[in-house]
């Protein structure tokens, strides 16, 4: 029997075609179906109402342009076997498949000191098992393996499919300008050059908005004060729960977050207890909310304040400033909230915190984004851009957040 085409209408790129086989096979695992249960800009809804999209939407848009880089690149004359672009384009669903939770808010907080990636290779490996070595060559493109660098490139590099993907899908759900670049113009640009990426001089304007638009994201919206208060608030009612949960505080949760709250758990956890694996493929947004709800009204009074202010939007206030708050400061604020409260400095310290956001847009010293110019050199971006933006894009911003819980006169 002829098999039906598979199309998905994304408000970003319109129509994309799911093939039949195994990217099929993916989308429909469990696993990946997860994602369309986890905001893909966390908690950025508490400031852009519209940011309701998700991991899945993503990946699926990530995917879509993987083929069309793939189609580009074969235009410009290069050989991309059909198992190397199946592959490229199964690990561009995958690669952010380990997310846990409101995305990157709680990444090193429910699995200290893991990253999203190191649990992504993770579950790409269980699910290759699952496909009987199907993924074998996507999972050498996710590691930087596999001998063609350009893939592994177009994966995770300074212009790879992903940050195509999410400046424009994250710009167009904000309902802001300043993400939009232009990724098709980008893509037809795209060429290899001694077996690594570059973009053909005619795109260098095309790249230099690319980059732009990258930083004006990350201070607008990703790394918006109110998104960071509303982060921090989250990580903070997590911390307590944990620490109640270990010193045998019963509270109320779904089994797979009473498992990741009551346990200690690392990376090498995951390898060895099946236990681990599934209670975190079972995480989602959903997990949180529903025990926040409940936590609202948990007995012990830090806990429930946090909740009752997260749910309600009584977000802690931020100051941001090139220098962290004196800490003679923070012990004031502290003492007022011992007083307020009636609380122990211990559990006052729940109420605030502070944490260093740094960011540098493009940086030469991870990896070139590298320019064809007409006499076939190779130069970076950075050297032939007209525009004083790219030199000051190049160098790192720090910026010092100090939350705190305001109190009500």
């Amino acid at each position: 029997m002829e098999k039906k085409r598979k199309i998905i209408n994304d408000p970003v790129f319109g129509f994309i075609n799911i093939p039949d086989g195994l990217l099929y096979d993916i989308i429909q695992h469990p696993y990946f179906q997860r994602l369309n249960r986890i905001k893909q800009l966390g908690l950025s809804p508490y400031v852009y109402p519209g940011a309701q999209h998700t991991r899945m939407q993503h990946s699926l848009g990530a995917m879509h342009l993987m083929g069309e880089a793939v189609d580009q690149l074969r235009v410009a004359g290069h050989v991309i076997s059909y198992e190397e672009e199946l592959a490229v384009k199964a690990c561009m669903l995958l690669h952010d498949i380990g997310h846990g939770p409101f995305s990157h808010t709680l990444e090193h907080s429910l699995v200290p000191n893991v990253s999203h990636e190191e649990i992504s290779l993770l579950i790409m490996e269980k699910m290759n098992s699952e496909f009987k070595g199907k993924l074998d060559m996507a999972i050498e493109i996710f590691q930087n393996k596999y001998p063609r660098k350009f893939l592994h490139q177009l994966v995770s590099g300074q212009l790879d499919m992903d940050r195509l993907d999410y400046l424009s899908r994250d710009s167009f759900f904000c309902g802001v300008s300043e993400g939009i670049i232009g990724a098709a113009r980008i893509i037809k640009m795209l060429n290899l050059h001694e077996g690594q990426l570059v973009v053909e001089a005619k795109g260098i304007y095309s790249i230099e908005k690319f980059l732009v638009a990258r930083r004006l994201m990350y201070w607008q919206v990703y790394l918006h004060k109110t998104s960071v208060a509303a982060e921090r608030m989250l990580i903070n009612i997590l911390k307590r729960a944990k620490e109640l949960a270990l010193q045998g505080v019963e509270l109320f949760a779904t089994p797979a977050l009473h498992y990741f709250l009551y346990h200690k758990i690392s990376l090498s956890d995951f390898s060895k207890s099946t236990k681990v694996f599934e209670s975190f493929m079972k995480l989602d947004d959903a997990d949180f909310f529903s025990a926040i709800k409940v936590w609202m009204n948990h007995e012990d009074f830090v806990l429930s304040l946090l909740c009752k202010s997260f749910i309600n939007r009584r977000l802690f206030k931020v100051e941001v400033g090139s220098e962290a708050v004196d800490k003679s400061v923070q012990q004031n604020v502290l003492k007022r909230y011992m007083q307020r409260f009636n609380i122990s400095m211990e559990e006052a310290q729940y109420l605030m915190g502070d944490s260093i956001v740094s960011t540098d847009t493009y940086s030469p010293k991870d990896e070139n984004i590298n320019i064809l110019m007409k006499d076939g050199s190779i130069q970076d971006i950075a050297e032939v851009s007209d525009m004083l933006n790219i030199q000051v894009l190049t160098k790192k911003v720090s910026k010092h957040f100090f939350c705190y819980l305001k109190l009500e006169d």
